[in-house]
């Protein structure tokens, strides 16, 4: 079994795995709204739609807050930057080896 080595990296990639979660990041983007809000596009309950939050709220992307009765949703953008971090390290990790690898076929040739 693989260690987990980043484990906020794991949550936040786990919870944008699913259509509906990221469908919910990119509704947020557009501003806050209530779980009611976010449910209603989807055809899912409260308690599945508050399921959904919750998991993306583990991983840092979400903040909620209850106001009343209606517990209203808001995207923490910040979040993002810890994978746009990883992806732009892994691409450019990946770019080097490649044009080590082109140089060197070309030096075969």
């Amino acid at each position: 079994m693989v260690k987990c080595l980043e484990p906020q990296l794991d949550r936040l990639f786990g919870a944008l795995g699913e259509p509906v979660r990221r469908a919910v990041v990119r509704d947020l983007a557009l501003g806050e709204k209530s779980l009611s809000e976010l449910a209603e596009p989807f055809d899912i309950t409260l308690p599945g739609m508050m399921k959904h939050v919750a998991i993306l709220e583990e991983a840092g992307l979400v903040m909620t807050e209850k106001r009343g009765r209606t517990r209203f949703c808001r995207l923490e953008p910040e979040a993002l930057s810890h994978a746009q971090r990883w992806i732009e390290e892994t691409t450019s990790f990946w770019t080097k080896r490649l044009e080590a690898l082109a140089t060197y076929l070309e030096e075969e040739n």
